[in-house]
């Protein structure tokens, strides 16, 4: 269901972007019984849980083709809400331009960063200009408002559906392996069983001591314990020191399995501060 129709706040899953968006696409398909909340950007997709004007929220982190969402992360260590689960999308991009464009018509491109550059082998091989835009499907809502057949959007099939566009080339991403992880977030942790048919993901930011080793030594106890480590990403915050860098880890397991404790204690002896974002159950697709 669309934004325009949500009336419960606790049956709303928020996103950004507009209606047609990839994000609004993961919201429908891993909430179906949920009503979607376009929201202007991710600092407001976090605000909109927060203030109970939605239940869930749905943010992308990484990938597959063209890396992180870099712009999560300074995010994430001012926010008491709680991840709650994940979810793989595998993207479909469109070449999306008004009724009558072909692409001998179409001279300029539109589209987010992250849409660009999962196509751009294919953009570069059509020799279109590319702009960038804050999100795929309000770059379609303008291409079908200018309603120009010199511009064409690169967004998803609901999108050229909702704003009325013509398809000129589907599969626009370079490859067929385009899958992006999203996050889903809310304000109340869960705590899930872990079993061999539901696994469990645990995801925490940290910050290590300023010791020499100190990554090194703060990430061991996860080997010695058999603790796999599926994710780990430093960054540095707006306005930190340079010997400030964070720490985004996820592992699969739950703290309270007894060789997680014992990697979380060694890796704590190591770090200034240990924040736990979200315990959840792992998407099915990681694994399979």
């Amino acid at each position: 269901m669309s934004s325009a129709t949500t009336t419960d706040p606790e049956n709303t899953i928020a996103f950004m972007g507009v209606e047609g968006a990839n994000a609004d696409l993961a919201c429908r398909q891993a909430c179906p019984y949920m009503h979607t909340l376009g929201v202007a950007s991710f600092e407001d997709v976090f605000q909109a849980v927060a203030e109970g004007r939605a239940a869930l929220g749905m943010i992308p982190i990484e990938n597959s083709q063209a890396g992180r969402v870099a712009e999560i992360h300074p995010l994430l260590p001012k926010t008491n809400l709680h991840i709650v689960g994940e979810y793989f999308q595998h993207i479909e991009h469109c070449l999306l331009a008004p009724k009558g464009a072909t692409l001998a018509t179409v001279k300029d491109v539109y589209s987010h960063p992250q849409g660009l550059l999962q196509c751009r082998e294919h953009l570069r091989e059509l020799k279109l200009t590319t702009h960038t835009y804050s999100n795929t499907a309000q770059a379609a809502a303008d291409v079908a408002q200018w309603n120009d057949k010199t511009k064409a959007a690169v967004a998803s099939p609901l999108a050229g559906e909702l704003y009325g566009l013509a398809v000129l080339k589907e599969h626009m991403q370079d490859s067929d392996d385009n899958v992006t992880v999203f996050i889903i977030i809310a304000r109340e942790p869960v705590d899930p069983e872990p079993s061999e048919s539901a696994r469990v993901l645990t995801t925490l930011l940290y910050t290590v001591r300023n010791l020499p080793a100190a990554l090194y030594k703060s990430l061991g106890g996860f080997a010695t314990n058999g603790v796999n480590i599926l994710k780990l990403e430093s960054y540095i915050p707006p306005g930190a020191a340079r010997d400030s860098a964070q720490f985004f880890l996820t592992f699969e397991g739950h703290p309270r399995q007894p060789n997680v404790q014992h990697a979380l204690e060694e890796l704590s002896f190591f770090c200034k501060k240990v924040t736990v974002l979200g315990v959840y159950p792992a998407d099915k697709a990681r694994f399979s």
